[in-house]
């Protein structure tokens, strides 16, 4: 039997560290993988912040499930079937067409593994709870800055439509979405590590 070469070694310690909750570790995974995952992501989804909105959401599944990887090579598995399934979930969503009127979209749902999107039966809901979390923290915003959130993130309104109909200028739309930000960065601090903050709140 051969001996494990230090890149074998290296990279299983960076693993266990990452199994452990390390932020260094993840961030490392991220760099290598983000943007293959967002390239394999624009294969579905034509809109590119969209593509990158659902990597990003698979690598904070990626750390909310860190535990039941099992080997280094599991992360990718991971990322992808996660990237997969959310691609899946988008398309089924969309509006400008209908899943069984549309060939194009057939074809891509059909390009898509399900077998494999099975494997993450627990992915909803982490993600569950990860939302009832944030819900929590907007709940406690001033009344203004979190009817400005929600009309961003809920309603997917433009700052200058949010100024129209609030009767404000687009400049106190973005100085409460700042403070509501960073006071969500801030609370979701103390359950995260701050890259998978940044990741939060930037789907948010």
């Amino acid at each position: 039997m051969s001996s494990p070469t230090p890149d074998h070694i290296a990279d299983s310690l960076l693993f266990i560290q990452f199994k452990k909750g390390s932020e260094k570790a993840f961030t490392h995974y991220f760099n290598t993988y983000f943007r293959a995952i967002t390239g394999f992501c624009e294969q579905f989804i034509p809109d590119t912040e969209t593509a990158r909105g659902i990597a990003q959401e698979a690598f904070v599944n990626l750390w909310l499930n860190r535990k039941k990887i099992e080997k280094p090579g599991g992360i990718p598995s991971f990322l992808y079937t996660s990237a997969r399934s959310k691609c899946l979930n988008e398309l089924k969503h969309l509006k400008v067409v209908r899943r069984y009127e549309n060939e194009t979209l057939a074809q891509k749902e059909r390009s898509i593994n399900l077998e494999v999107l099975q494997a993450l039966e627990n992915d909803s809901l982490s993600f569950q709870e990860l939302d009832q979390t944030i819900n929590r923290f907007i709940e406690e915003l001033p009344e203004q800055t979190r009817q400005i959130f929600k009309m961003k993130r809920f309603e997917h309104k433009k700052n200058s439509e949010i100024a129209a109909e609030l009767n404000i200028s687009v400049k106190t739309v973005e100085a409460h979405m700042t403070k509501a930000l960073s006071f969500l960065r801030e609370g979701l601090s103390e359950y995260f590590p701050a890259v998978i903050v940044g990741l939060i709140s930037h789907l948010s």
